[in-house]
């Protein structure tokens, strides 16, 4: 577990920059491309060339043959959507691509002997690559040089437990670095890389894994099964029984299938979803999979790591406490410490935060040196050298968490309790007589530290002073707000853990948990965990373990973290969320990257999920129950040996001004209701009788229309023109209700769309372009009179439905 110092003459140059344009000639370059988004070809693709798309353009052309363009509306409705669809994800990959390449890792190689940031992209074959705590092995390798370097594989191996790397041992892209560090000589790159299919694949821009999506294609399956039976109905009856012409049948039977698909419905949300990744990249939110909005909608859970997010990166060095039996009284006691503490700091190649305080606070002192050294690590909880002093006495020193150096009672853990307290952050210095080897815990694992207990001389507290974000109250205060839970997971004191959260106002940071307390069982630690706020000193797998815990809970669960102690916590979340800077891994796996380092953007990504999640939910209200009357009239005009009473032209009018132009604008309105699962079955709740209602209402309306006009072929335009009004009145009053609660826009929405209407109504040319002409005083007022009829139901429905299923979409009530 310990690196003796190697002298500088061993470190290995890496190659000159002759040998690297040979080897870029060659083509041996790690040329895998990190995509971010689909590709141009893939996104007019997935537009242009899908089910809908090809039912919809047969039926267009279906039109364009046998009637006036008119009634071909539709289709140029299909293509518009298309075009908006591609263009909406084209600026979404524009976003993605510019917000990858700043969030994207650049490993330090070693070229002409010197050390210099490159791309990912740019490493050749050969290259010397240099590692830290942290650190994403991005090619395969093998290691030149090791200073206490493990490696976690997990990734690859599902192996949880850190393996420890010497000189000449292999190690795979998509494994990262947890402590000490080296260097590797690249073997494989590009394609050839172990993990490069697996990273490329990852990194793609996707909808797939969305219960939202998943519940669409659900809903456009069923559509599908419904026309084809309800097309060969529509034909057969038109021509055999009403023995209409060919034209004629075909156009009916056309504007009776076409409105059965919610073919907008899934452009909505191709929409919300790109939208939705624009306004977040635009605050540097990078979400590397679409559905990671969808998702922490969902979270009703949410686990932080104290270090990065609650706190920032930085500390300060508050204080050194001298404890009893410290050599050369308090003044020269406090001045030893310090040397110590230096000589600690300039042995430790990759300080963390912690350390660069005592760094920045104690410089390098004359005359010491470090022979071995031993890596901090969350597992260990501590790190350690071998120094010789300037009188040529030599000795091991530690630096670490009192509470696992320290036996139990001793009297520096009161003291460190107080401090912890106080929200302050303690470390202890301690000296020993045995050598490093015996004093490191085979593996990292806690449970050892007994070993270490007591074969220590405590010398000093330091004591680190934590940087509070000015933004974290504000946050948690949000979460509260939106019923989501915030836990504080850290591997720090848990007092101290408390400490920093009561200052930010969390409830229940006074009654902090030690996680080395926690039942081992699942079932017991998730109960443990629905009580508890603040949990500390929580080992990396303890903080996977809590993860599953509270998923077997029925808990939706975001984590996020910096650190690579977060990483398999945040590979388990249904939802990971990295800072921007913090390690390559945790970047690697988590589905949304904060490149400000912001944990204040972590509400504008909830509320945006929640308003795309929300806000399809409002609107597929819309769409579906066009669907669902659609179907009941095509059937009621086949069992009712009737013609079917619309042309495509009307059908699109009507869907246009009650469902395409409202859904856009209600698709983009701010929604804050935490999403629910099982939403096909909670929009079909409305749907349904919805729908009923509405074709029952305008069949009737028609079938008062023929018994009043004579149902004759002159008079066909009038019947249709009855059965439209009831349609749009009662299709109207859907949207009215799915529209509550009011704002005054959504009121000028709806005035908007019946103002739109009646235009065409009164304007003579849109009458003729339409087909539409109301004939007489009586039929007309009994169609508004149905209508109304019809819009009580719906006020009905909506009041009695969810005292029966009330598990509804916040949006319709």
């Amino acid at each position: 577990m310990t690196q003796t110092e190697a002298p500088a003459a061993s470190r290995t140059s890496g190659l000159t920059a002759a040998e690297v344009a040979q080897r870029v000639a060659r083509g041996q370059v790690n040329d895998v491309p990190v995509r971010s988004s689909r590709s141009v070809g893939e996104i007019v693709r997935a537009n242009v060339f899908t089910l809908f798309n090809a039912v919809i353009g047969t039926l267009f052309a279906i039109v364009l043959v046998v009637g006036p363009i008119q009634d071909g509306l539709f289709g140029f409705v299909i293509i518009a959507n298309a075009l908006i669809g591609i263009v909406q994800e084209l600026r979404a990959k524009r976003t993605l691509d510019s917000l990858a390449l700043i969030g994207e890792a650049r490993p330090t190689v070693r070229r002409d002997g010197r050390s210099q940031e490159v791309g990912t992209s740019e490493i050749v074959l050969d290259d010397v690559i240099e590692l830290a705590p942290g650190d994403k092995i991005v090619v395969d390798g093998t290691v030149a040089e090791a200073d206490s370097l493990e490696v976690d594989e997990s990734l690859l191996t599902g192996e949880a437990d850190p393996v420890l790397k010497h000189p000449g041992d292999p190690v795979l892209s998509g494994s990262f670095v947890v402590a000490g560090g080296g260097a590797f000589t690249a073997t494989k790159v590009g394609r050839e890389a172990y993990a490069a299919q697996l990273a490329e694949e990852a990194s793609r821009f996707t909808l797939v894994h969305s219960e939202l999506r998943s519940g669409i294609s659900k809903i456009i399956k069923y559509c599908v099964m419904l026309m084809v039976p309800a097309a060969v109905g529509l034909v057969f009856s038109q021509l055999v029984i009403e023995r209409a012409d060919v034209a004629e049948a075909v156009r009916r039977m056309v504007a009776g299938i076409v409105v059965m698909v919610p073919e907008g419905l899934v452009l909505l949300t191709s929409v919300a979803f790109a939208i939705g990744v624009i306004r977040l990249g635009r605050k540097q939110c990078l979400v590397q999979e679409l559905p990671a909005i969808e998702g922490l909608a969902r979270v009703d859970v949410v686990c932080l790591d104290k270090t990065g997010t609650l706190t920032e990166g930085g500390m300060d060095l508050s204080e050194i406490r001298l404890l009893d039996g410290t050599d050369g009284g308090p003044a020269a006691g406090e001045a030893y410490v310090r040397q110590a503490l230096g000589a600690l700091g300039e042995s430790d190649p990759h300080p963390n935060a912690s350390m660069q305080a005592v760094i920045d606070a104690c410089p390098a002192p004359d005359g010491w040196r470090w022979r071995e050294t031993l890596p901090f690590s969350s597992a260990r909880k501590y790190s350690g050298a071998a120094l010789s002093e300037p009188d040529g006495s030599s000795g091991t020193w530690l630096l670490g968490a009192p509470d696992v150096l320290l036996p139990e009672g001793h009297p520096a853990l009161a003291e460190t309790e107080a401090l912890n307290a106080e929200g302050l952050r303690v470390l202890l210095l301690a000296r020993s007589e045995l050598p490093l080897e015996e004093l490191a815990e085979p593996g990292g694992a806690v449970g050892g530290a007994a070993r270490v207990t007591g074969a220590v001389q405590p010398l000093a507290l330091v004591v680190l002073e934590q940087r509070l974000r000015p933004d974290a109250g504000d946050t948690l205060r949000y979460f509260a707000e939106e019923n989501v839970t915030a836990k504080i997971i850290s591997g720090d004191n848990a007092v101290s853990v408390g400490a920093v959260a009561a200052k930010l106002g969390l409830p229940g940071a006074r009654r902090p948990v030690d996680a080395r307390r926690l039942p081992d069982d699942q079932e017991s630690m998730g109960e443990v965990l629905e009580e508890g706020t603040v949990f500390g000193r929580v080992t990396p797998q303890q903080k996977r373990s809590m993860v599953g815990a509270l998923q077997a809970r029925g808990h939706d669960v975001a984590m996020t973290g910096d650190g690579v102690n977060d990483v398999l916590a945040l590979k388990d979340a249904d939802i990971g969320v990295a800072m921007g800077s913090g390690s390559e891994a945790t970047r690697a796996v988590a589905q949304i990257v904060l490149l400000n380092n912001s944990f204040a953007t972590l509400p504008s990504v909830v509320a945006e999920g929640r308003r795309v999640i929300g806000n399809i939910e409002r609107v597929a209200n819309l769409f579906l129950t066009k669907t669902v009357y659609s179907v009941f009239m095509a059937w009621a005009v086949i069992l009712a040996h009737v013609p079917y009473p619309f042309l495509p032209r009307h059908l699109t009018l009507l869907s246009s001004l009650t469902i395409g132009i409202p859904a856009f604008f209600l698709a983009l309105a701010p929604n804050r209701e935490r999403a629910r699962p099982h939403f096909v079955r909670r929009v079909l709740r409305l749907a349904v009788p919805f729908g009923l209602i509405a074709g029952v209402a305008t069949f009737t309306t028609y079938l008062l229309a023929r018994a009043h006009y004579g149902a004759a072929e002159s008079t066909r335009e009038a019947e249709t023109s009855a059965a439209t009004l009831t349609l749009f009145l009662i299709a109207l009053g859907v949207l009215a209700i799915i529209a509550r609660p009011y704002t005054w826009w959504r009121l000028l929405l709806i005035a908007t769309m019946a103002a739109g209407f009646l235009t065409v109504l009164v304007t003579p040319w849109l009458q003729e372009f339409f087909a539409l002409n109301l004939e007489g005083l009586m039929m007309p007022w009994a169609a508004v009179g149905i209508a109304v009829a019809g819009v009580a139901g719906l006020e009905v429905a909506w009041r009695i439905v969810p005292r029966y299923w009330p598990d509804l979409p916040a949006a319709a009530h």
